[in-house]
């Protein structure tokens, strides 16, 4: 975790050209060190944040729109901060019968931005009340509604609820950065009553990584695959060694709790959708052995996507999965206990999170849990599924060898394909798939599901939604397409973007193909697209192109108002009448097409 003094530095030195995010702060206390906090957190994340802070005591009355210029600053994220100070000083100036609805009365404020249509299609980041106590009631606080404690713990839960119901609002936990800082680090007692600056500047670090974070995961930065070595990673012992029987894992006390416990936070991991993959410098038969033997180990062979235990080096091997799994290095993280094989991964593969683990194994689980190395923007029932897939992503590959001709290859596969409108069912896999979708991706904008359900309501939008399936299992939702009419003879397309693990299969073929089609069959005559170029999409630079757009002058996203549009959109048109559907993989008798 980078200093203060760190984050100081990263605000002043971000470079102009960073992709930049408009952000409101607006708090109850001082937020100057926050802001520059914030600043900082973002930079470190290659992110150029703008900041609009609320002048203060004046932060509800703008987040209401009743005066001062938040609205108008039109931020994608609005950061609210309540301090429990201030919370407890209204607690302290309240009559008994005040006090059991306090935190009630507090929830109708946040309730009302939450559902208010000016904050649907932004996010609000709001901070939770950190534990205070005034001792008023000692043991007995919890069991009277009226105390402070309870009303902190009864506020805090309604945020939970609000953050349950509306996907645009969002808890950061400072409670819990409290209750693993200490309150004595997280605030200063002295420095509040001289500054109001409720968060100490040692703390602050810890707060505004945990803010960045709900940025950058919506930006599509965030973290789906965890690589672990096993030896005295995963158990304790070298199984080359000690044999299966000689490894610690699980009993009752002993260094082998330690091993069983990563174990099951690895578990909950793989439960939440993130992909398992074991890199070892091993013999590969016995590598796999105790997954197959040893009665205490909690992982076994089916949880994991990649198994790759062999003499080649490490970052090698890394490399080779990011193949496999068509996913970037810079989404994967690398557990091992050895500080010189870190290194040398840190050095060999690019971007890659490489936690430095503890070297008391029974201290790495915390560690791990505290780092947050999995933010996500949403959660998908989807989920459960992702490492399944992926194990038969890594069968495709190995069945990929016995071919020599591609197109045979695709034949064998035997791939059906459906598509259908957006759903209750598939519109949380579809706003997840607009959020991690970097590089086939042409437009790459994000969307909440509530802000992809707005989006698509109306006549004017038509949303596609494409799965796969073949002799190996069903890929599950791949591809979203959105069309906007712009006038009676054009639609434009808003987003074109497919998952990496279906690349190569003609997919964006039958995808193109159905948004044509669609389009001709309600009568448009032209459709019109733009390519905004980043980091990670330059494989879809000539996707339109290859397809039959030809470069436009100007486009026609101005006529809807789309929040994305930027100077470096590459805009082109369709003649529909012009379009030649080329030949796909996916035999086109096997598409359902569901309407």
């Amino acid at each position: 975790m980078a200093t203060f003094q760190e984050l100081k530095k990263a605000a002043k030195h971000i470079s102009a050209d960073a992709p930049s995010v408009r952000m409101a702060l607006a708090g109850d206390t001082a937020t100057g060190l926050l802001a520059t906090g914030l600043r900082g957190a973002a930079a470190q994340r290659g992110l150029r944040l703008e900041l609009y802070e609320t002048p203060y005591g004046l932060a509800r009355r703008e987040l209401l729109g009743e005066m001062g210029s938040l609205r108008e600053w039109d931020a994608q994220y609005i950061v609210v901060y309540c301090s429990s100070r201030h919370f407890a000083e209204k607690h302290a100036a309240c009559s008994i019968e005040e006090q059991c609805h306090m935190a009630d009365d507090e929830l109708v404020f946040f309730e009302t931005l939450a559902n208010d249509s000016y904050f649907a299609a932004r996010t609000i980041v709001a901070f939770n009340l950190p534990m205070v106590d005034d001792g008023v009631y000692g043991t007995l606080a919890s069991s009277v509604k009226n105390s402070l404690p309870s009303q902190i713990r009864a506020f805090n839960f309604g945020f939970q609820r609000l953050a349950q119901a509306h996907s645009n609002f969002v808890v950061c936990d400072i409670d819990a950065i409290q209750a693993t800082l200490g309150r004595d680090y997280f605030t200063d007692d002295a420095v509040y009553t001289a500054t109001e600056i409720d968060i100490s500047p040692a703390a602050l670090p810890a707060v505004c990584e945990r803010v960045i974070s709900v940025v950058a995961v919506r930006r599509g930065m965030l973290r789906k695959v965890l690589v672990t070595d096993l030896d005295d990673t995963l158990w304790g012992g070298v199984v080359g060694e000690d044999g299966v029987q000689g490894l610690q894992i699980g009993h009752s006390l002993g260094i082998g709790r330690a091993f069983s416990e990563i174990q099951r936070w690895i578990k909950k991991l793989l439960a939440r959708g993130i992909i398992l993959c074991v890199v070892s410098k091993n013999d590969e038969q016995i590598a796999r052995l105790p997954f197959q033997e040893h009665p205490d180990m909690l992982l076994r062979e089916d949880d994991v996507a990649v198994f790759l235990a062999n003499w080649e080096t490490k970052a090698d091997n890394i490399l080779h999965l990011a193949e496999i799994l068509h996913i970037g290095t810079d989404q994967m993280v690398f557990l091992d206990d050895n500080p010189f094989e870190r290194n040398l991964v840190r050095r060999g593969v690019p971007d890659i999170c490489v936690p430095e683990l503890p070297d008391d194994p029974a201290r790495r689980t915390a560690f791990l849990a505290g780092l947050h190395l999995f933010d996500t923007a949403s959660i998908s029932a989807a989920d459960a599924q992702r490492g399944e897939q992926y194990r038969r992503e890594a069968s495709r590959v190995a069945f990929r060898k016995v071919f020599k001709d591609e197109e045979e290859y695709l034949a064998s596969l035997e791939m059906q394909a459906s598509v259908e409108g957006l759903t209750p069912f598939n519109l949380p896999r579809a706003a997840q798939l607009t959020q991690r979708s970097n590089q086939f991706n042409l437009r790459t904008r994000r969307y909440t599901e509530a802000e992809l359900q707005a989006e698509c309501d109306g006549d004017n939008a038509i949303a596609l939604c494409f799965s796969l399936s073949d002799r190996f299992g069903s890929h599950g939702l791949v591809g979203v397409a959105i069309l906007k009419r712009t006038d009676a003879d054009t639609y434009f397309l808003d987003t074109f973007l497919m998952s990496c693990r279906v690349l190569k299969r003609g997919m964006e073929t039958l995808m193109m193909n159905t948004v044509v089609e669609r389009a001709r069959s309600l009568g448009a005559t032209r459709i019109t697209a733009e390519y905004i170029p980043t980091p990670k999409n330059a494989m879809v630079a000539n996707l339109l192109p290859k397809a039959g757009f030809c470069p436009a002058p100007i486009c026609c996203r101005s006529s809807y108002g789309a929040v994305a549009t930027t100077i470096r959109a590459v805009p082109y048109v369709l003649e529909i009448k012009n379009y030649i559907a080329p030949p796909m993989s996916i035999d086109r008798s096997s598409l359902t097409i569901d309407h």
